[in-house]
């Protein structure tokens, strides 16, 4: 599982019928850099490729969630569907303390 900040929604006005009604989330990744003074600074947008996720939690924008891409998104559902991330988790905080050098 990865980490990103939630920055903005998808609409779609045309979809594969396995996916109609399902909401979509623009999530902008966690980078190492985010944390390397050893405190997590605020959501910001990365240089890393933003990617569009499924949501079934309820997540908003700004949020941080944790979201599975490949193969493992399609594993809740019955049917396999064409997506390629899933959000997983909503997360509340995160805590990063590095290893000392």
């Amino acid at each position: 599982m990865k980490l990103g900040s939630v920055i903005g929604r998808v609409t779609l006005n045309s979809v594969v019928p396995e996916l109609r009604g399902a909401r979509w989330l623009i999530v902008s990744p966690f980078s190492r850099e985010r944390f390397a003074d050893g405190a997590g600074a605020p959501a910001t947008v990365t240089k890393e490729v933003n990617l569009v996720v499924y949501d079934s939690l309820g997540a908003d924008v700004g949020q941080t969630i944790g979201y599975v891409e490949g193969r493992e998104a399609a594993q809740p559902f019955e049917k396999s569907p064409p997506i390629d991330a899933i959000n997983a988790a909503l997360v509340d905080e995160v805590f990063y303390a590095p290893f000392p050098k």
